[in-house]
């Protein structure tokens, strides 16, 4: 076996340029692999990080501006939601697990003491907390009893509580702020994404009647149920538009007059969307490998032609084809094993260092922050099955050319080496 290895090295060293050259090649092609998977896993964390904690069988619909003329009334007609929207979608109960409404109240002023903030409130139901990324740091969320009593109770966004307050956070849960002239009891403090215009939640109920808007509703927000699937979920979207425009008397197909998030037809396009990334890493990461495969195969080829004449003194003085095919593809392997392990090492610490510096990279869009980079490290095993992989590919890739010297006779070999 030190013979062997020996012999190996000494083959290696006589042929530097070209060991190192095809070395790149099954090292880059491990490294790119590694490289790619670990960021495509990073844009998919972020994703994923993007929708944590959130129903997937939520829709939210907002009214919008008509488009074409209906039944003699024409296009351009304001479609504003109502308690009647509202109450049609409560009633389907085979398809609606639960719904809720949205209000806003802008430009409201809240104030502790002599420090005053402009801001805007949402009313909302205790449905909102699963349809949106907001994060309960003190204190809790609105529940069923403040809106069925209409309580005057406030959840506040940590940057409203450091405007307004000094000290701890949570010693400012069970204070009270004033809202437009009313006292408010304080009962939670959340976080989100960073909004730079963060809202003040209040019960749906307690908006609705203290600014009167009895019949104005912003949004309607729902969650559904046995709707597991996209082609269920087209088939509901159109059905619920349909029984809403006959209630606000608007083409059903008018695309403009209400606008309809389905979350359903989301997860699924974002599931088709993080597919296509993965086969696209993998197909470039496959044809990366190859590359160094047949680089593998090239120098194992011109190996076996350059040593033509010494297999065929080897076999004229008894050496056995098995010694012979045993040589090379040992030669191959070593090579593939070497660098492959390089390409290994060099990609892990690559994902690291890029876990390292923008593991959680976050960026501006506008009126919040997102996070599109999170984690982008790829599984050890993953990893090793890859390089297992090319290690095996260029076993084989040396096994050719090994059986032809294995089986070319002596007088052939030393005859074709003149």
């Amino acid at each position: 076996m030190i013979d062997l290895f020996q012999e190996i090295i000494a083959t290696i060293q006589r042929n530097k340029l070209r060991t190192a050259l095809t070395g790149f090649a099954v090292a880059w092609g491990i490294f790119m692999l590694i490289v790619l998977l670990g960021a495509s896993n990073g844009l998919m964390n972020a994703l994923l990080k993007q929708s944590e904690g959130l129903a997937m069988n939520a829709m939210e619909v907002w009214g919008g501006w008509t488009s074409k003329p209906y039944q003699g009334l024409k296009e351009g007609r304001e479609i504003k939601l109502t308690k009647q929207v509202l109450q049609a979608t409560t009633e389907l109960n085979a398809e609606v697990e639960r719904a809720g409404a949205i209000i806003e109240q802008s430009n409201v002023v809240m104030a502790n003491g002599d420090d005053y903030v402009r801001i805007g409130l949402s009313g909302v139901e205790p449905i909102y907390l699963r349809l949106y990324p907001i994060y309960i740091k003190h204190g809790r969320f609105l529940n069923e009893l403040d809106q069925k009593e209409r309580r005057k109770v406030v959840v506040l966004h940590e940057k409203t509580v450091e405007m307004l307050f000094s000290g701890k956070e949570e010693d400012v849960v069970g204070q009270y702020v004033r809202v437009s002239g009313l006292n408010y009891l304080i009962v939670g403090i959340y976080t989100d994404m960073g909004n730079f215009t963060p809202k003040a939640y209040i019960p749906y109920s307690t908006l609705q009647f203290i600014y009167n808007k009895a019949d104005d509703l912003g949004s309607i927000l729902f969650l559904t149920q046995g709707i597991n699937d996209e082609t269920a979920g087209e088939a509901f979207e159109k059905r619920y538009r349909k029984q809403v425009a006959a209630i606000r008397q608007f083409d059903a197909d008018d695309p403009s007059a209400i606008w309809v998030s389905n979350r359903i037809l989301q997860q699924a396009q974002q599931s088709t969307a993080q597919n296509a990334l993965r086969t696209a890493i993998w197909v470039i990461g496959i044809f990366t490998l190859l590359s160094g495969i047949v680089g593998v195969s090239n120098i194992m080829l011109i190996t076996v032609r350059e040593r033509t004449h010494e297999f065929g003194i080897r076999k004229a003085i008894g050496a056995k084809p098995a010694s012979i095919l045993w040589l090379i593809i040992a030669e191959s392997v070593t090579i593939t094993t070497l660098f492959g392990y390089i390409g290994l090492v060099a990609g892990i610490g690559a994902t690291e260092w890029m876990n390292a510096v923008s593991g959680a990279q976050v960026v501006d869009i506008g009126v919040a922050q997102a996070t599109v980079f999170e984690n982008p490290t790829v599984d050890l095993r993953i990893a090793l099955q890859a390089t297992l992989t090319l290690i095996i590919a260029g076993t084989l890739a040396g096994l050719f050319p090994a059986r032809k010297a294995a089986l070319t006779r002596p007088i052939e070999a030393l005859r074709e080496a003149k």
